[in-house]
């Protein structure tokens, strides 16, 4: 019957007792099944934990530079961790560590969620951030169009020669 039809005979279950075939293009179903692999594999992502050191007593500028580079991992859709690094006598002051957690997380809000909130760790204070979900490209392009009322009167009204 396969040969008549043009299609191959394919063995479906092997340990089935009587054996279980299928007449179906087998060159086809590979490509169909290579292609949904390969489909797979660029839907999933690869989340990366970067990680960036403060300390308590860091200056405005570095406490910026830093954080400017908290905020370019976030988008890159990574997350990040931020280690409070204390040292000596300073653990006994863990508030000035949250403090700063507390400036980035605030910097970095629109970009990212508090994944783990802030905890000590021996001498070190982390807190884990996480990038927020993006609107797909459809669902930003919906929003930002007007509504369909708008688009019909634009539609009608004569183009100009500078547009």
């Amino acid at each position: 019957m396969a040969r008549d039809v043009g299609l191959d005979l394919v063995e479906v279950a092997e340990k089935a007792s009587p054996p279980v075939c299928r007449i179906m293009d087998y060159g086809k179903y590979k490509y169909e099944a290579a292609q949904r692999a390969k489909e797979s594999r660029r839907n999933s992502t690869n989340i990366v934990v970067k990680e960036m050191k403060y300390r308590p007593k860091i200056g405005p500028g570095d406490f910026d530079t830093k954080t400017r580079k908290v905020r370019g991992f976030l988008e890159e859709g990574s997350k990040v961790k931020v280690t409070i690094m204390f040292r000596g006598r300073e653990v006994q002051h863990p508030e000035l560590g949250r403090r700063i957690l507390d400036d980035i997380a605030a910097q970095v809000e629109e970009v990212a969620k508090i994944e783990v909130y802030p905890r000590l760790d021996g001498r070190n204070m982390v807190m884990v951030l996480g990038p927020v979900k993006k609107k797909s490209r459809k669902q930003a392009a919906r929003s930002a169009r007007p509504p369909a009322q708008e688009t019909a009167a634009n539609d009608t009204a004569p183009q100009s020669a500078d547009n």
